[in-house]
């Protein structure tokens, strides 16, 4: 490629960053935080600026002050949808693009969207208005981020459903965490100001107890300051929070098989770890034996693999597919054709870590393969 062809090439995604609206997600630690007041509170100063600004969906939950907070602001009519019955409202995607204003607020951004919609989530609606170049103000609460699933569920005993790949909050424009301290929070709680009186005693007795808070204020403290890091080295030339020799070089390798469980842990920690280290691209093994074949699996096992798959692409993983009965001699090849430097394998934790490593298992086989080879690479063991 020509000078003239790099010089046209970086002028057209100059072009296109502009047709593309901008992002800012206001991310909290949990209901109640103040998420939706401050997108209000936001939307008024943009409109006092002369911008046009509109509601898309927002969700006061009946709270007084986030209530007052709608006043004169305008609002695109929700859409109804007729769903087993029922008439219920969702945002008109369609009227808001039509509409096109240059700002608008989506509250709860890892929303289902009724079956009959465009898009099957909320956010996936918001990709749709930022590639219409309309800018969006969204809210979010940490425990909905797809890689964080597994850790919230140790921590809450609470199994999050509606969840966001991390994809999305790492490809905005500005992420802002609404915090408050956990007595705070459960205060509010106390007082009413989050949920109705009657729901109050079993929530500070279950998701809201203060151990859970704490830890889920340190996720969110936690993702917030490592998006930062990362916009400080991309945007603002500042110190490399990964040294770029080490980022260059490392490259991740996951294992997976259909151990639906499993698999689904291992994703999701290699989507954190490749995170943390500043991988640019890390990628997802499966290897399917003989024993795997689509004749020889049922269709529950079936699914599961393919929602696996997704969710590594979700998560901004690259899939490789092989085909062979002798699994630990394909990882290698693999690992050796993509230069990986760490292997991500699962390994059961029912045993003392000396009886898991001592035992015979494709694990146990792989680690040993590895001891022997000449290139480096680490092996992290993620157990389930």
């Amino acid at each position: 490629m020509d000078e003239r062809d790099e010089s046209a090439e970086r002028f057209l995604r100059l072009v296109q960053q502009r047709r593309r609206g901008r992002l800012k997600v206001y991310l909290g630690l949990a209901a109640g935080v103040g998420k939706t007041y401050r997108l209000l509170q936001e939307a008024h100063e943009l409109r006092q600026h002369g911008v046009d600004v509109v509601l898309g969906y927002v969700e006061t939950h009946g709270r007084p002050d986030t209530v007052t907070q709608l006043r004169d602001l305008p609002t695109v009519a929700r859409k109804t949808l007729f769903y087993k019955g029922r008439a219920l409202e969702e945002m008109d995607l369609g009227a808001i693009i039509q509409r096109r204003p240059a700002v608008v607020v989506v509250d709860e951004l890892a929303h289902s969207n009724v079956p009959g919609s465009k898009n099957e989530k909320r956010w996936q609606d918001v990709e749709d208005l930022l590639k219409a170049g309309i800018s969006v103000l969204t809210a979010l609460n940490v425990q909905h981020l797809e890689s964080l699933h597994d850790q919230v569920l140790k921590i809450t005993g609470t199994d999050v459903t509606e969840r966001v790949p991390d994809q999305v909050l790492r490809q905005a424009d500005e992420v802002v965490n609404v915090d408050l301290t956990v007595g705070e929070l459960r205060a509010r709680l106390e007082e009413g100001k989050i949920y109705d009186p009657a729901k109050v005693p079993v929530a500070l007795n279950n998701f809201f107890r203060a151990d859970n808070l704490l830890q889920l204020r340190r996720l969110a403290v936690r993702e917030v300051a490592q998006l930062l890091g990362q916009q400080v080295e991309t945007e603002a030339g500042g110190a490399d929070p990964v040294p770029a020799a080490r980022r260059n070089a490392d490259r991740l390798l996951a294992c997976i098989n259909t151990n639906e469980p499993a698999a689904r842990e291992i994703i999701r920690k290699a989507s954190r770890l490749a995170q943390q280290l500043g991988m640019a691209t890390w990628y997802v093994l499966y290897v399917q034996t003989s024993r795997e074949t689509a004749d020889r699996i049922n269709l529950a096992t079936q699914r599961h693999l393919l929602r696996n798959l997704q969710l590594a692409t979700e998560l901004g993983g690259q899939i490789l597919r092989v085909k062979s009965d002798d699994v630990v001699a394909s990882v290698l090849i693999v690992a050796r054709e993509k230069e990986a430097t760490l292997l991500m394998c699962g390994i059961t934790g029912d045993k003392t870590v000396w009886q898991r490593l001592s035992r015979r298992g494709i694990t146990q086989d792989l680690i040993r393969a590895v001891a022997k080879l000449e290139q480096d690479m680490d092996i992290f063991l993620v157990t389930y």
